[in-house]
């Protein structure tokens, strides 16, 4: 096969007519034509971090809206799956994945479980990450987020760190806020690459220290505008990521929403083109293809540089994604679990106290960071409640696999005043998580995710909303419109209830996250990420 166009030749910065030939999947010769072509060609874009399981679609549905996009590969970690399943989670993306024409690139997860104070359903030994790195499936060691274990080094970490440099695969951080000394410490065990800087000074930081930098545009979490301008001086060391996005953001947009805002703001082409595309090939040593000779036949078809908007996608010789339909089946998927829990009642979720103040998390909107406020206590009836006048709501955590006391706190910001919202997308571990005005509403929110052992919902104050979520507790077995739609009319309806959160579900799923500073909620008590130790709710 023989295909004409205008091809966008990225690492020369050439724009040219040619004539491209494809034989069994890759690209035979390309010969610079003397003919004119109405649209172009150049390589697909590339997420460079990212879980597929917060999209709430299995591997195969991903795809076919990924390609939608012009996404031809995800470098992704599992780490999400593999907290509540262990290997077995791993194994079902990797199975799943293959069912597509797509490339799907997964990571052994270097934290199952992220931390030690925490209760999940699967632990990843130094052991299994050697089984995972030995497989030709498994590229990278995903994202170092125990940043303290590594300053400290920790026996455990360091030696599942030797065994990605053995066998020369790369390490990915996750160092939140980490600058000068403690990034150079933190890099200098051969860590990278980091998704998570917050600052411009943050990123400079670590690109001294020889990382490489991700500007990640997720559904909570986004670092676009803090970090885009280094692309004009860092074009080899930036990548763009999405790290996490929800099926509805997903159905509008992916790697290609970087790529266009970039060139709006007037960074040059190539540069941009370098990020999505080129990058994370040369950094992951991913056999995708370049538009070289030998190369996979792994590209995209768009009407214009200035516009790039996507006529087809091709992987492997493929045509996957044309007149704006995906070219390829839904396969049939079996789901996978681990839920061990029983329905609760109101009272279970009573904080008695008489103390005068709490010490209260304070979420950001578009941020997986929070802040610790120190506020007064509303008390009735001997039990300290959540406060709708000053926006502070109680949040609870309660461990899916095990049965448990719920850990309690209060949160701010929320802005819901009435009901509750539940989740079992909970990073990193996945146990249930809440956010509510009152202990009942909270309460029906809960049993609604244990009777269908896994999902998100929501109780109004009369009545219950859900989307079961069968795999893991994290992702649908439904398309991903059918999925988009549900989670878009539970995020209208979390909305409509007093949250003024862009997206309230994304945000709630990072309020466990004890990596993250600076104060979140697991399953065994309020954390305090900056010193990396439980605090007390109750303030003296």
């Amino acid at each position: 096969m023989t295909l004409g166009y205008n091809l966008i030749d990225i690492e020369n910065r050439r724009i040219y007519p040619a004539e491209i030939q494809l034989e069994n999947g890759k690209i035979k010769s390309i010969q610079e034509s003397d003919k004119s072509f109405n649209e172009y060609i150049l390589p697909g874009f590339i997420d460079s971090h990212i879980h597929i399981e917060s999209s709430m679609l299995a591997p195969s549905e991903f795809a076919r809206i990924a390609v939608k996009h012009g996404t031809v590969a995800t470098v992704s970690d599992p780490h999400e799956i593999a907290n509540v399943c262990g290997m077995p989670g791993i194994e079902f993306m990797i199975d799943n994945g293959k069912k597509v024409p797509f490339n799907f690139f997964y990571g052994a997860p270097s934290c199952v479980p992220a931390t030690a104070f925490e209760g999940a359903g699967a632990k990843i030994s130094s052991e299994d990450i050697r089984t995972l790195l030995e497989r030709e499936e498994i590229l990278y060691l995903s994202e170092m987020m125990n940043w303290p274990g590594v300053l400290s080094k920790d026996k455990e970490v360091m030696k599942k760190i030797a065994i990605a440099k053995e066998l020369k695969k790369p390490i990915d951080g996750h160092a939140p806020g980490l600058k000068g000394e403690q990034a150079k410490a933190y890099a200098s065990v051969g860590i990278s690459s980091d998704h998570e800087c917050f600052t411009k000074q943050e990123a400079l930081d670590k690109l001294k220290c020889g990382m490489k930098i991700l500007i990640r545009e997720g559904s909570a979490a986004k670092n676009f505008e803090a970090l885009i301008e280094l692309l004009h001086d860092y074009e080899d060391e930036i990548m763009f990521c999405s790290d996490d996005k929800h099926p509805d953001e997903l159905l509008v947009n992916h790697i290609n929403q970087h790529v266009k805002r970039a060139l709006a703001k007037g960074i040059d082409l190539f540069k941009v083109l370098k990020a999505a595309c080129i990058n994370p090939i040369l950094h992951y040593n991913l056999p995708v293809g370049r538009l070289r000779i030998g190369d996979n036949a792994d590209f995209i078809i768009v009407d214009s540089p200035a516009s790039l908007n996507l006529k087809s996608t091709w992987i492997k010789g493929e045509e996957v994604y044309s007149k704006g339909h995906c070219n390829f089946d839904r396969p049939k998927i079996t789901p996978i679990n681990n839920f061990n829990c029983k329905s609760i009642v109101p009272e279970s979720l009573a904080f008695k106290s008489d103390a005068k103040n709490i010490r209260v998390i304070e979420a950001h909107d578009e941020q997986l960071i929070t802040s610790t406020a120190i506020l007064p206590a509303l008390i009735k009836e001997g039990n300290i409640v959540a406060n709708m006048a000053e926006d502070i709501l109680k949040i609870v955590v309660i461990n899916r696999y095990e049965a448990k006391k719920a850990a309690i706190g209060f949160i701010k910001n929320f802005g819901l005043q009435k009901g509750a919202i539940a989740s079992t997308v909970a990073h990193d571990s996945h146990n249930i998580i809440c956010v509510g005005c009152d202990d009942k509403s909270m309460s029906e929110a809960i049993n609604k995710l244990i009777a269908t052992e896994g999902g998100i919902s929501i109780y109004d104050g009369t009545k219950l909303h859900s989307m079961p979520l069968p795999i893991a507790g994290l992702m649908s077995t439904e398309s991903a419109e059918v999925v988009g739609e549900a989670y878009s009319s539970l995020d209208k309806l979390a909305k409509s209830l007093g949250s003024r959160l862009s997206a309230p579900f994304m945000t709630l799923s990072f309020m466990a996250l004890l990596v993250i500073p600076e104060l979140k909620l697991s399953d065994e008590g309020l954390f305090d990420g900056r010193n990396f130790a439980f605090s007390t709710v109750e303030v003296e």
